[in-house]
């Protein structure tokens, strides 16, 4: 679930038996709560087989793992796949700096 008061979120679409998911949650998962990133934009993870009806995507998620930036049920843009820590952080800080995510509070 996100923070209250977070603006947006990074949903993270998976899937079971997800090659690329598990490689990302041993080499992601245990830092992103604790980093600026996840300030900005609170991770929830949802299944590739049951998308949540509050989330207006753009298009349907179809690999996994998929993680969407999502304000106000909004998609704002995604990340499809994952090819490894470097490449996830620096896509994710363009994709929170191109459409101004801030944490909440934070000015």
């Amino acid at each position: 679930m996100a923070l209250p008061g977070a603006a947006a979120d990074l949903v993270m679409v998976e899937q079971a038996g997800c090659h690329w998911c598990a490689q990302w949650n041993a080499e992601i998962g245990p830092i992103y709560p604790k980093t600026e990133e996840a300030a900005r934009a609170p991770l929830r993870r949802v299944d590739l087989r049951d998308l949540p009806d509050d989330i207006a995507f753009t298009s349907p998620p179809v690999f996994t793992p998929t993680f969407v930036l999502v304000e106000d049920g909004q998609e704002l843009g995604r990340i499809e796949g994952y090819a490894g820590d470097e490449f996830f952080w620096f896509v994710l800080g363009n994709l929170l700096d191109t459409h101004d995510v801030t944490a909440p509070g934070a000015e």
